[in-house]
This record gives structure tokens, C-alpha cells and sequence, in this order.
């Protein structure tokens, strides 16, 4: 199972969560946002993608932040409806060349009134979904929603299963691999409950993490 590690914010520790070779690691362009960042991403070893999170974002600040940190994917959390991903995939596809391919992950607030109609429309337009918990952000609220709203998934868009996702969750993750429907989930997202503080990362807990999701 592919595992994301999402708002980081500080180089050093970008470092540290690196050795663990997590095969994303996520970076928050969201101004308002506790886990914002600025500045050079410190270089990472090549497996390892580079996501940028966006929430609302004018296509050409994407362009800028993509071409500027050399990003392997893009993260919506805000609105962003199905045109809008159209528009930025051929602008990607523009700035990237034929030699490379820059993904596009749509991130989805799952509550109890979630309907998968509601995603049809990005099919073919995304190369993934991120299912996160509805909270009062756009990510990063801290608590794990109800996987079972997501039995009933018949899209083809796999996608990333995010929400609060720790420790604590290991035994329940183990469970979910072994259902049908972890065949189409890509990579496990985790963010909140590994920090010290917003953007902090604890590197012993990813660690133990890792080695547990990846036995």
C-alpha cells in the first residue's frame, strides 16, 4: 500500500519523513492554512512524488508552483468543478511536455448525505479522487470518517483514503486491504495525526507506521 505524507512545512523535517521513503509527500500552497509553505523544497530521493495541495487556486498559480518545485501531482481541496480540471490537465499536459505526466488528485469531503453521483462528472477529467473527512477546513481536521459510506464505490478513479488516519487505525487498515475495495485505493494519506505541531511531522511514529502498513 502506497502511503502519502501530507502538510509538511519545515526543510529540515522534510528530510527526516524522506529516509522513511513515503511514496508522496505532500506540501499545503493554501495561504490560510497552519501547515503553509513557502520557500525550496529540500531535495528528496527520486521515488519519492512531490504534491502540491491547492484550494481554490487560479490555474496559472499552480503553473507557477508546479514549474517552480517541479511537482509530480496537484491536489484540489477547494470547489474546483469538472471544467475547471479540464482546463488545468491541458494546461499541465502544456507545461509538462510529452515526456511527463503531472496527475491530478480531486479531494472529496465525505459526510453522511456523500453521494457517489456527485464524482461521475470528474471521471476521465482526474486521475484520482482523495476521500477525506468533512470538517469545518478543507483537510487536515483530525478525525477519520466512516469507510463503510464507501461500499457502494463503482467508479474507476482510484483514489487516496485520507481523514485522520493514524496509529490507531493500523488493524482497521489491515481489514480494509483485504476487501475488494482496496483494489482501488492507490495510497493511504496521512497528515494530522503524526505531528508534533501543525507541520511537524514525529518521525519515530511515521516510522512505526510505515513498517506496520507495509508488512
Amino acid at each position: 500500500m502506497r502511503i502519502k505524507v501530507c502538510g509538511m512545512k519545515y526543510p529540515e523535517n522534510m528530510e527526516q519523513v524522506s529516509q522513511l521513503m513515503p511514496d508522496y509527500m505532500g506540501f499545503i500552497f493554501w495561504e490560510p492554512s497552519s501547515r503553509y509553505f513557502t520557500g525550496p523544497i529540500p531535495e528528496l530521493p527520486e521515488p519519492i512524488g512531490k504534491v502540491g495541495v491547492f484550494v481554490d487556486a487560479s490555474i496559472s498559480f499552480i503553473l507557477e508552483k508546479v514549474k517552480d518545485l517541479n511537482l509530480n501531482l496537484v491536489q484540489l481541496h477547494g470547489g474546483e468543478p469538472p471544467e475547471y480540471c479540464t482546463s488545468l490537465r491541458q494546461e499541465l499536459k502544456r507545461l509538462a511536455g510529452p515526456e511527463r505526466k503531472i496527475e491530478i488528485v480531486k479531494a472529496i469531503a465525505v459526510g453522511q448525505s456523500f453521494s457517489f453521483g456527485d464524482l461521475h462528472p470528474y471521471e476521465g477529467k482526474v486521475d484520482y479522487f482523495l476521500f477525506d473527512s468533512k470538517g469545518p477546513l478543507p483537510g487536515g481536521n483530525g478525525f477519520a470518517f466512516d469507510w463503510k459510506l464507501l461500499e457502494g464505490y463503482d467508479l474507476q478513479t482510484p483514489f487516496f483514503l485520507s481523514g485522520g488516519i493514524g496509529l490507531a487505525e493500523v488493524e482497521n487498515l489491515r481489514n480494509f486491504m483485504g476487501t475488494s475495495l482496496a483494489k482501488k485505493c492507490h495510497a493511504i494519506d496521512v497528515n494530522s495525526a503524526f505531528e508534533m505541531q501543525p507541520g511537524l511531522k514525529d518521525p519515530g511514529q511515521l516510522q512505526t507506521f510505515i513498517e506496520k502498513i507495509r508488512l
